[in-house]
């Protein structure tokens, strides 16, 4: 079956936006919606167990084939999880399956240890970085303007360096974050908080286990606030792969479900009180699967 690559056009009543200067990053990032399979058969009650698209560590193994270099380095970082150590063993025991030879651990709990000289030097050896699952407001406060973050940025940039992020991980990796929102809920003003993320990827906010726990409504209220950007809702087991900073493959089990808001005619979040329910009218939504393509055209 012949997959459609979607385009973001903007709507007749929005108009363009002036031109700005971006730097095209030569690095590849792939953000991931979490509970992504590390080889493991699907559970009888999962929707993967009956979903035909489901195979066994595809997304990291696309993480792995993006890797440059004849014996790459990966480092693991599972500053975002309460058991951080139980969590970068799991990822250096699938890694070594899928025969990457060097896989390393760096259990970053302060932002004294994101200067540690180690871990920078290991930052600039790097083929890939990992962000693991857990509280993305803990990784943005523990390494957000670090030197850790400001390395990986510029060889995001200047380099092949391949950063991925799953759950909590991924939610970093944009420019808004959203932090905190009940599942199924956020359609009452202040019920969604938001804040700034590592910002790797411009113009957009990420959320995770988006279809399973029902995030599209708190979705609709970021980008109410927000309506230039893109939101992108991963389900779990599926991620994009993002090549030039805005060039999207769906890669995975489930869903992306796209959010674009640039061509909404009204909203209410700027004049109702904390705990009204927000309107937002006219929101574009796309649901895109496995090979779907999808052009961010934010810059």
């Amino acid at each position: 079956m012949t997959k459609k690559t979607v385009h973001r056009k903007l709507g007749e009543e929005a108009a363009p936006r002036a031109a700005i200067e971006y730097k095209i990053p030569k690095g590849t990032l792939i953000a991931i919606g979490g509970s992504e399979n590390k080889g493991d058969d699907p559970e009888e009650d999962r929707a993967n167990a009956e979903n035909l698209n489901f195979e066994k560590t595809e997304i990291l193994e696309r993480f792995v084939n993006e890797l440059s270099g004849q014996k790459p380095l990966v480092l693991v970082i599972p500053t975002a999880s309460s058991i951080p150590e139980e969590v970068g063993k799991s990822y250096v025991e699938v890694f070594k399956k899928l025969k990457v030879p060097q896989v390393k651990v760096l259990d970053i709990r302060s932002r004294e240890d994101a200067c540690n000289p180690e871990f920078l030097e290991l930052v600039r050896k790097a083929a890939g970085i990992l962000f693991t699952g857990g509280d993305q407001l803990r990784l943005t406060s523990l390494l957000g303007g670090t030197e850790f973050i400001r390395l990986i940025k510029e060889r995001y940039y200047q380099d092949s360096l391949v950063v991925a992020g799953t759950s909590a991980g991924a939610a970093a990796m944009s420019t808004q974050m959203i932090y905190q929102g009940m599942n199924g809920g956020g359609f009452i003003k202040g019920s969604v908080s938001i804040t700034a993320g590592l910002e790797l990827l411009n113009d957009v906010a990420i959320d995770t286990h988006f279809i399973s726990r029902g995030r599209i409504v708190r979705m609709a209220q970021m980008i109410a606030t927000n309506p230039s950007f893109i939101g992108i809702g991963l389900e779990e087991d599926t991620g994009v792969v993002v090549k030039k900073g805005n060039e999207i493959e769906v890669i995975g089990s489930g869903l992306v479900v796209l959010v674009d808001g640039r061509g909404s005619t009204h909203t209410n979040i700027y004049e109702v009180e904390e705990g009204v329910p927000v309107t937002i009218r006219d929101l574009k939504v796309h649901l895109l699967g496995k090979g779907d393509t999808y052009c961010l055209e934010v810059f």
